[in-house]
């Protein structure tokens, strides 16, 4: 089956060609809408790589220079031939708790649940409108990050606040970055030889956004975004947890709005805020060169991991495994080392030289002699959702 994976934002559309599970064409259309667009497209299967920055004015527009790329490479003629295209959306909201295929139906809850995740959703619908408009015999599936959490239990997604706020408004813990924790979650379970119904596991997805998961046979239980993928971590450009008393205290002092506020918890805050840079690179250069700022920020960011993990283990009744995934977790030595160091009274023991000798595939980093396993399990959410994509439309 040709499945092609589409992750629309609001200034850009990713993209991934999958026949039989097998990634064939990859690309990128970014700073759509403005007067020079990014372009790279790949043919893996003939080698070819085309650039381009011609604008690219909407995301109609963008599905127009994808389709007409398929065309070229031969693969396929068109949009046409495809068995189906797999949309990530982020929110599913209060309603929808399974990947479905969209109909009005879909689309029209996907709307209404923008509310509580207007950076994605709504750039997410785009996308998809555009690939019907193109194709309108084509199937279409939405994955949804909050879906694999929805086996979450009531009193881990509840807020304390007044229950009408959560019958009324849909105000709980939804939880983000589900489709990467199931997928690495799976490929853990099939790499230690445990029946993934009765696999217990700990992920950590470390990227400039970032989220901690706690699996119990199979199943999300708990994981530290809420809401909205601001609650939990410290991230990039994101505070995490905070008292909430914080916010209308500094509407008081400093007059500022809540819109205003929301771009700053979202946009200028965690490690960003702190010390200036959003890139775990760039802080550990300024540690470097003895910034006391970027020393900081480093210390509160793997001091929440180090929380969630710790706070996760104590849920679960069994731990098969920690798994570090996504940018940072899969390539940083040092964060994985400075969390490890500080749980190795429960067990787990990091082994330095196979942390540091990682290389984009499953790999044990804890001691042989570790009570507990420690794995790096590199992610593939655009497989994840083509697998998904390819199920439901059989």
């Amino acid at each position: 089956m040709k499945i092609l994976v589409l992750n629309s934002g609001s200034s850009s559309i990713k993209f991934k060609l999958y026949d039989k599970e097998v990634p064939v064409i990859t690309g990128l259309i970014g700073k759509i809408g403005e007067h020079s667009s990014q372009i790279v497209m790949k043919d893996l299967v003939n080698n070819k790589e085309k650039t381009s920055d011609v604008p690219v004015p909407n995301h109609k527009a963008g599905v127009k220079v994808i389709n007409e790329f398929l065309g070229e490479t031969g693969i396929v003629k068109s949009l046409q031939e495809l068995d189906g295209c797999g949309h990530r959306v982020v929110h599913g909201g209060k309603n929808i708790t399974k990947h479905c295929i969209i109909d009005r139906e879909v689309l029209k809850e996907v709307r209404r649940v923008s509310v509580i995740a207007p950076l994605h959703n709504p750039a997410n619908l785009v996308g998809i409108q555009a690939v019907i408009e193109a194709a309108p015999e084509l199937p279409n599936v939405a994955v949804f990050d909050t879906a694999f959490h929805s086996s979450m239990p009531d009193y881990a997604y509840m807020y304390a606040l007044p229950y009408e706020f959560y019958e009324e408004e849909g105000i709980r813990k939804y939880g983000f970055h589900g489709t990467s924790h199931s997928y690495v979650s799976k490929k853990a379970a099939e790499f230690l030889g445990i029946e993934y119904s009765k696999f217990n596991a700990i992920t950590a997805h470390l990227g400039n956004g970032a989220s901690v998961c706690a699996i119990e046979n199979g199943k999300s239980i708990d994981t530290s975004m809420g809401l909205t993928p601001l609650e939990g971590l410290m991230m990039g450009t994101r505070c995490g947890d905070m008292d909430p008393a914080i916010i209308p205290h500094l509407v008081r002092i400093t007059h500022l709005t809540a819109e205003e506020l929301d771009v700053i918890m979202n946009k200028k805050s965690g490690l960003l805020g702190i010390c200036g840079k959003n890139d775990l690179r760039d802080v550990e250069s300024l540690i470097k060169e003895g910034n006391k700022k970027a020393e900081l920020a480093l210390n509160m960011y793997t001091y929440r991991i180090l929380k969630y993990i710790g706070s996760y283990f104590t849920i679960l009744p069994r731990t098969d495994a920690l798994i570090f995934t996504a940018g940072v977790g899969e390539n940083s030595h040092n964060i994985r080392k400075k969390v490890c160091d500080k749980l190795a009274h429960l067990g787990f023991e990091l082994d330095d030289g196979l942390s540091q000798g990682t290389s984009g595939k499953i790999t044990v980093v804890s001691k042989a002699n570790s009570k507990q396993k420690i794995l790096v399990v590199p992610t593939d959410e655009e497989l994840e959702i083509a697998i998904t994509t390819q199920n439901l439309i059989k």
